[in-house]
């Protein structure tokens, strides 16, 4: 074991040990998720997210940084993902639930099963909305983020370079992403394979939880990733 992982440990089980042991610590961060829903997400994303490429890094090249590896500008294109992430859940899970009672004729039922406690009816409803969310937006997410990852890698990954230069999409999208692993490993195998049935686990927790859980889906899928590289 590295110094650097023995950091990291330390650190993360100072964070779990503080919302277990610190009275009231779990308490403000429901009560701050449920006043301030985006501005946590972008919290829970820029750092969850940014971890899950730094752990994802160490498990391929035996770092969790090197340079290049742009860690300010990460943070902030993970957080603002996240506030759109958090966005696209709360617009999805109201449109399925309206569609289903709308269009397939239940009559409220779709609204009653997913308000309720644990039913398999709340299980269809949530794996509904994590179909509908992952076929239609999480392509586009996903595309847009490897363009960013491109950027922030072509600018030395400074946050200067990240904002002097513009985003080069037309460029990106025709020639510097690899469809094959694009479209044949990440859309067609990660999404119905990996984020379907996750995403439906994420959308029958408490509503605090749902967004930190997503997040966490991100470092478990950078680590899947790794290990098959």
């Amino acid at each position: 074991m590295k110094k650097s992982d023995f950091i990291t440990i330390v650190i993360w089980a100072a964070v779990i040990c503080g919302f277990a042991f610190i009275p009231g610590a779990w308490d403000w961060f429901n009560e701050t998720t449920k006043n301030h829903g985006l501005l946590m997400s972008f919290f829970k994303f820029a750092i969850l997210g940014t971890f899950g490429e730094m752990l994802a890094m160490r498990i391929r090249e035996g770092v969790y940084m090197k340079q290049g590896f742009g860690l300010l500008p990460k943070l902030l294109v993970w957080g603002v993902l996240g506030v759109v992430i958090a966005s696209a859940m709360t617009i999805f899970k109201t449109g399925t639930v309206k569609l289903l009672d709308g269009g397939f004729h239940l009559n409220g039922k779709a609204a009653e099963w997913f308000a309720g406690d644990l039913s398999w009816g709340k299980a269809f409803v949530a794996l509904c909305v994590s179909v509908l969310m992952n076929t239609l937006f999480a392509p586009v997410f996903m595309t847009f983020h490897k363009i960013t990852d491109i950027h922030i890698a072509e600018t030395g990954g400074s946050l200067k370079g990240f904002f002097s230069s513009p985003l080069k999409i037309k460029e990106a999208l025709s020639e510097k992403i690899n469809w094959d692993i694009q479209y044949g490993f990440v859309f067609v195998k990660t999404i119905p394979l990996f984020w379907y049935p996750a995403h439906t686990i994420t959308f029958l927790l408490p509503p605090t939880l749902q967004v930190l859980f997503a997040a966490f889906l991100g470092v478990i899928l950078g680590v899947l990733l790794s290990i098959k590289k």
